[in-house]
């Protein structure tokens, strides 16, 4: 049965416990950002006595709170007060409590005991109890920024649910660099009470989250663990980076959470056969959560490539044929003649599919759209774009600029490129066929119109075509694992 988390993550009002005046106390941090974001319920400050802090009122007791006016506690509190604040917490009807203090099980056998005590306390009391040892949990749909560290992420569907606090926010840092939005984020610390399997049953059913993302560095129990998340992946993908492959990394998991890391060749047939998207790194796994929220699922892993020049299409190539999971698609003889129709002799007549730089002014999106509907293709990465952004923007800054007709021109550049990121998306949309845009300048230069345009489109603009590639082959590898049991 699913735990319910509506407290954690939707909570009717919150608690601040310890707060203080110093700025880079935890206790301030988490005020200031729970007062700054556009949380809507009640927000209750306490601390030793009372006061004013950030324009709040500070209470100096729990007995201050109004009778069920806050479902969620942020424990910023020393270990040696919590018990008693947890106990006043529940007869104030509290329901979850988030511990950002440390000191417990992470910290030897005296901290393991004192965890164990804060568990079965939370239990008695009927108590969600998240962490120890966390940096906090946001939840954009309702404006919750309840977390020690910045930033707070633009609204979308990803669901975090981390054994790393740092990894909470670097992955909402990519999601503020690429819009590509966050639903629900925990810290879960040192997973305590509610383990990652609870998080992630919870965003199963939780209307605001399409995709999960988790890291993971350690498991007390992998086979529970791997029923539960069985049970999840056929309706939720669920993308999974874990630290503690080495014996080096499985050391510094030890120090850092008290967790024991799972034996790597172990974890990885087990997120195979449950269905999990398992990610090298940090970057890759956001790379893939951000596919799977905002890209159709394909029927297969044929994959043509559409290119304004011939090199990026042959790396492109090389990159496709040694993934195990996806295909570079023969041309079909329908499409190429089509093609034909729209682009000058010398293009390449091959996928990849290489304009040679005869393209109009309409050939980029018609030739999206013929690919995208075709039977024959699953996928398509798109390459090239972002040139004219580049020329427009190097014109804008010479001595020339406005006059000589360069401004019309500026203008003309800019518009394609725009019109080329929403073509994408609109062929990928209109025929449920993934199209992903690669480019460098994704990275060098955020403020190209078409990278901007592919980020307004609600999707990701991939900063070279290997991690395009490589975020399609995760694409591709879970649609064939969900199509496989059904």
């Amino acid at each position: 049965m699913t735990r319910n988390l509506s407290p954690l993550f939707e909570p009717s009002g919150v608690v601040v416990a310890g707060v203080s005046s110093h700025p880079g106390k935890f206790g301030f941090v988490v005020l200031h950002n729970l007062l700054s974001c556009g949380y809507q319920g009640q927000i209750f400050a306490l601390g030793r006595s009372s006061g004013t802090l950030l324009d709040q009122p500070v209470i100096a007791s729990l007995d201050e709170v109004p009778q069920d006016a806050a479902e969620l506690l942020v424990v910023c509190t020393p270990p040696d007060a919590n018990e008693e604040l947890l106990r006043a917490a529940a007869a104030r009807g509290i329901k979850a409590v988030f511990m950002v203090t440390g000191g417990y099980s992470e910290a030897g056998p005296e901290g393991a005991k004192a965890e164990a005590r804060i568990v079965a306390l939370a239990n008695d009391l009927g108590l969600v109890l998240a962490g120890p040892n966390g940096q906090g949990l946001v939840s954009p749909p309702v404006g919750l920024c309840a977390q020690i560290v910045a930033p707070y992420p633009p609204r979308g569907r990803i669901g975090v649910a981390s054994q790393s606090g740092n990894f909470v926010s670097a992955f909402e840092n990519y999601a503020t660099q690429t819009g590509i939005g966050i639903s629900r984020a925990v810290s879960a610390g040192n997973a305590a009470a509610t383990s990652l399997a609870d998080y992630l049953e919870w965003f199963a059913d939780d209307p605001e989250t399409d995709v999960a993302l988790c890291y993971i560095e350690g498991l007390k129990d992998g086979r529970a663990f791997a029923e539960r998340v069985r049970q999840i992946t056929p309706h939720l993908p669920v993308v999974v980076v874990k630290g503690g492959a080495t014996s080096g990394g499985q050391k510094a998991a030890a120090s850092h959470t008290g967790s024991l890391a799972t034996n790597d060749r172990v974890f990885d047939g087990v997120a195979r056969q449950a269905g999990l998207v398992r990610a090298a790194t940090i970057e890759s796994a956001f790379e893939a959560a951000a596919t799977l929220a905002t890209q159709p699922l394909p029927s297969g892993g044929q994959t043509l490539v559409l290119t304004t020049a011939g090199g990026w299409g042959v790396i492109t190539a090389d990159a496709i044929t040694r993934h195990r999971r996806l295909n570079l698609a023969p041309l079909p003889k329908d499409l190429q003649a089509s093609i034909d129709q729209l682009l000058p002799p010398r293009w390449s007549r091959n996928n990849p599919v290489d304009f040679a730089g005869g393209e109009t002014r309409d050939t980029i999106p018609e030739i999206l759209n013929l690919a995208a509907a075709h039977p024959d293709i699953d996928a398509i990465v798109q390459l090239g774009l972002g040139i004219q952004g580049n020329t427009a923007a190097l014109t804008r800054l010479g001595p020339f600029y406005p006059d000589h007709g360069l401004e019309r021109i500026v203008d003309f550049h800019e518009r394609q490129e725009r019109r080329y990121a929403e073509a994408a998306a609109e062929a990928s949309s209109k025929h449920h066929t993934p199209v992903l845009v690669a480019s460098e300048i994704a990275a060098t230069d955020p403020r190209n119109p078409m990278v901007q345009a592919v980020k307004d489109s609600g999707r990701l603009c991939y900063a070279s075509a290997d991690r395009a590639v490589e975020a399609l082959g995760h694409l591709v590898s879970y649609a064939q694992w969900r199509n496989a049991r059904r």
